[in-house]
C-alpha cells in the first residue's frame, strides 16, 4: 500500500484521479462479469449489497469529504462551517436537478415508477442511467480530493484519496453485479448485461478528471467542492439506495450491510488517511 501511495504522489494529480477511478470502474466491470457465472441473484444478497454501498457512501461523505473540508476552512465557529454547509446544499441540489431531468429507473422499481422526463427509452437504458447518476458524485469526490492534495491543502492527503478510491471500488464490485443481473433476468444476453453493467461506471473517470482540474484551477473552492461531493453522495443514498433496500422482507440484511460498509470505509479512511 505504501508503494501505491508513493506512486500517486509522484504523478500529475489529474492523472492520479483518472487512474484511481479507472480502478473503481474496473471493479464495477469485475462485478458485472459475474453475470457470466451465475444464473440469478438472491434478493437477500442484492439488498445486502445495496446496503453495503450505502454504508460506504455515507462514511466516505463524512470521513473523506466533510471533515477535511471543514478542517481546511478559514475562520472559527459558525464561519468555519459555512463552506461545508453551502457546498453540501449545492451538491444535493445538483443531483436533485439531475434526478428530475435525467430519465432513469431504480433497480427494484417497476417500469411505471421511472423518474425524470418521460421517454420511450427501454428499461435497460433507464436502469443503467440510474446507476450512472449514482456514480457521478463518487468520481467527483475522488478527483476533488486528489486535486486538494496537489494544491497543498492541510487535511487532504494522498492516503485519504487512495482510501476513498479503494472504498468506492469495493462497493462498485457488488454494484456492477446488481446492475447486470436484473438485466439478464429481463432476457438480455450475458454479454449485453455485462456491457450495460460496466458502462454505468464509465462516468467516474470523467467526473474525477473534472473535479481535480476544477480544484487545481480554482484552489479556494476546495472546501466547497469536497462538501459538494458529500452532499451529492448523501442525496443518492437517501433518495435511491436506501429506498431500494426497503421494498422486500430483507431490510435487516440491508441494514447490516450498511453497517458493514460504513465500518470498512471508516477504517480505510482513518487507517490510510
Amino acid at each position: 500500500m505504501e508503494q501505491i501511495i508513493q506512486y500517486f504522489e509522484s504523478i500529475n494529480p489529474i492523472l492520479a484521479a483518472f487512474y484511481a477511478t479507472l480502478f473503481t470502474w474496473g471493479l464495477t466491470a469485475a462485478g458485472a462479469a459475474l453475470v457470466f457465472f451465475f444464473k440469478g441473484m438472491n434478493r437477500a444478497v442484492l439488498d445486502g449489497m445495496l446496503g453495503f454501498t450505502g454504508g460506504v457512501m455515507v462514511a466516505a461523505s463524512f470521513w473523506s469529504l466533510l471533515a477535511p473540508g471543514i478542517e481546511m476552512s478559514q475562520g472559527e465557529g459558525f464561519v468555519k462551517v459555512i463552506p461545508a454547509a453551502v457546498g453540501f446544499l449545492l451538491g444535493a441540489a445538483f443531483i436533485f436537478g439531475l434526478d428530475k431531468v435525467l430519465p432513469h429507473l431504480h433497480i427494484n422499481f417497476k417500469e411505471s415508477e421511472a423518474e425524470g422526463v418521460k421517454t420511450p427509452w427501454h428499461r435497460t437504458t433507464l436502469l443503467t442511467l440510474a446507476i450512472t447518476l449514482h456514480n457521478i458524485p463518487e468520481g467527483l469526490a475522488v478527483g476533488v480530493l486528489f486535486g486538494g492534495v496537489a494544491a497543498g491543502f492541510e487535511g487532504a492527503s494522498i492516503g485519504g484519496a487512495v482510501a476513498l478510491a479503494l472504498g468506492i471500488g469495493l462497493q462498485n464490485f457488488p454494484e456492477g453485479f446488481a446492475v447486470a443481473m436484473p438485466l439478464r433476468r429481463q432476457g438480455l444476453s450475458r454479454t449485453k448485461s455485462f456491457m450495460y453493467g460496466q458502462a454505468s461506471a464509465m462516468v467516474e473517470p470523467i467526473a474525477a478528471v473534472l473535479g481535480a482540474w476544477a480544484v487545481l484551477t480554482f484552489e479556494p473552492i476546495l472546501p466547497y467542492a469536497l462538501s459538494f461531493a458529500a452532499g451529492a453522495m448523501i442525496f443518492v443514498v437517501v433518495e435511491e439506495v436506501i429506498p431500494e433496500t426497503q421494498r422486500d422482507k430483507y431490510t435487516d440484511i440491508a441494514t447490516m450491510g450498511f453497517i458493514g460498509g460504513f465500518i470498512i470505509m471508516m477504517m480505510l479512511d482513518v487507517g490510510l488517511g
